[in-house]
């Protein structure tokens, strides 16, 4: 079997690390100078810090798939973060996440009193939905109809609530509306709207507390190299800067795919571009999609340590409800931006000279080129950057070395669908069978993986979706081979 892997992204690296394992011969074309997609560096002077996604989730599930893929845990390090972030109130209050359960109960005893018992029988009843949705939905695929409208799946749906929106759940365990945003805010880590994404999502920020956030040794991008190494050392055929143009087909199969002008086939193909651009672009076909929010990012260089700030914080903005509706509904730049502080040099000095720092900020904004990004995206910047000099980042534009902005803008130019940072949006109607499949096509060799596709989007949920693709690939190519020596043994039986 030769599989061609269109898009080195972590599906994409992922699928092949698992395939090349069992033998495979595997190719992947990035049309990029480098591997990695949304996980790769900013760098400046010396100065190093995440381009794309922070918060490092689901370890185990992370931990599990690379070690089936042959990756050894020995060549990357995981450190684990706790307190696992402060959340920032626009009244001046806070709460400190924790992994410890025994100090979480005390942080809300002494914030939030009247919760206390919520947020007990909140862990209690996502324990139970986690383990349930992670085997009927994270690792399981629904490339036939009849594998989601079943009975057993529709009464998981139920067991997981997933008629409900995650705030309504969320009301349900909280009365303080602060503690609602803070358990429900993690839907924003996809590209949801708390207030419509389904509440199966609440699992999210259940699992923040019950296996850990995590911070990669010299950023998550670092995980790439580690990833590439491998690839390499089995000798699975790499080519950068390689832009496939787009796939031929015929009935039910696809023949072959033009690269820079040139026909080349395989027995397997695989999308792993965002999956409405690669459809579009691969296979001229389009589908309506709701996408995901977009970021405003903001990459600094600092002559200072902020060596009180954590790595991970969080600061609301007024009239949290009225902003999500501003970005998920009237797609307006909110007026109280809320945003996501990253200051990684706190727990690792590799990202920077000598006594200065890398800080990275994530400003939730409506995806689209509606919006003029150039001029608003750097009005945004100035606003965000004033909010946090009076909000424990004293002073600092002084202390700025290097300043670089990223937009939606940006984002739809480097190839992701409406400039959304996350795929498709998690919608009731994006989820489970409603979202394309590891085998979207009638073709019966055109495959996908990535953020788009189920399970999801978030690195771990990205990579299980990567191992079931090479399971399914891996149990396809046995059954071919099994017919094709039936078939063998069947026409000698006649000759005899």
């Amino acid at each position: 079997m030769r599989v061609a892997i269109i898009g080195g992204g972590i599906g994409g690296m992922t699928t092949a690390l698992l395939l090349s394992k069992r033998g495979v011969d595997v190719t992947i074309f990035e049309k990029e100078d480098h591997l990695g997609g949304r996980l790769s560096f900013v760098e400046e002077d010396g100065f190093r810090v995440d381009k794309g996604p922070t918060i490092v989730l689901l370890p185990e599930m992370i931990k599990e798939i690379l070690s089936e893929a042959g990756v050894d845990s020995s060549s990357y390090e995981l450190i684990k973060c706790d307190p696992l972030y402060r959340i920032h109130y626009p009244n001046g209050t806070d709460y400190i996440k924790y992994a410890d359960p025994k100090q979480q109960i005390k942080e809300i005893q002494e914030k939030f009193p009247r919760d206390v018992d919520g947020f007990i029988q909140f862990m209690k009843d996502m324990d139970v939905r986690f383990k349930l949705g992670k085997k009927k939905i994270l690792e399981k695929s629904f490339i036939r109809q009849s594998d989601f409208w079943n009975k057993e799946t529709i009464q998981t749906l139920v067991k997981l609530k997933a008629y409900k929106n995650v705030f309504k759940q969320l009301s349900q365990y909280f009365n303080d509306e602060r503690l609602m945003i803070s358990y429900a805010l993690q839907t924003l880590y996809i590209g949801g709207n708390p207030l419509s994404t389904p509440a199966i999502y609440s699992l999210v920020s259940y699992s923040e507390h019950e296996h850990g956030i995590y911070y990669i040794k010299g950023g998550y991008a670092s995980i790439v190299q580690v990833l590439e190494k491998e690839l390499r050392k089995r000798n699975v055929t790499i080519r950068l800067n390689s832009r496939v143009e787009n796939i031929e087909t015929r009935g039910f199969k696809a023949e072959h795919i033009n690269v820079d002008g040139k026909k080349e086939s395989f027995d397997q193909f695989v999308l792993n571009g965002d999956f409405p651009i690669a459809e579009k672009q691969l296979l001229q076909r389009e589908q309506n999609y709701t996408p995901s929010s977009g970021c405003l990012l903001l990459y600094f260089g600092l002559d200072k340590i902020y060596e009180d700030q954590l790595p991970h914080q969080f600061f609301i903005g007024e009239n949290f409800v009225d902003s999500m509706k501003d970005i998920f509904e009237r797609k307006q730049i909110p007026t109280h931006p809320s945003y996501y502080t990253f200051n990684p040099t706190v727990i690792d000095t590799t990202l920077a000279p000598s006594n200065q720092s890398v800080l990275y900020v994530l400003v939730p904004v409506p995806s689209g080129s509606h919006i003029n990004w150039s001029v608003q995206g750097r009005l945004l910047a100035e606003r965000v950057i004033n909010h946090m000099e009076e909000n424990g980042f004293k002073q600092i534009r002084k202390h700025i070395k290097w300043q670089k902005i990223r937009t939606p803008g940006d984002a739809i130019y480097e190839g992701l669908f409406s400039g959304g940072s996350f795929g498709i949006a998690p919608t009731l109607f994006q989820s489970g069978v409603f979202r394309p499949q590891l085998k979207p096509f009638k073709e019966d060799n055109i495959f996908a993986v990535g953020a788009s596709v189920h399970p999801g989007g978030g690195v771990p949920i990205v990579m299980q979706g990567a191992k079931l693709l090479a399971d399914y690939l891996l149990r396809e190519d046995i059954h071919n081979t099994e017919r094709e020596e039936v078939s063998y043994v069947g026409s000698n039986s006649k000759g005899i």
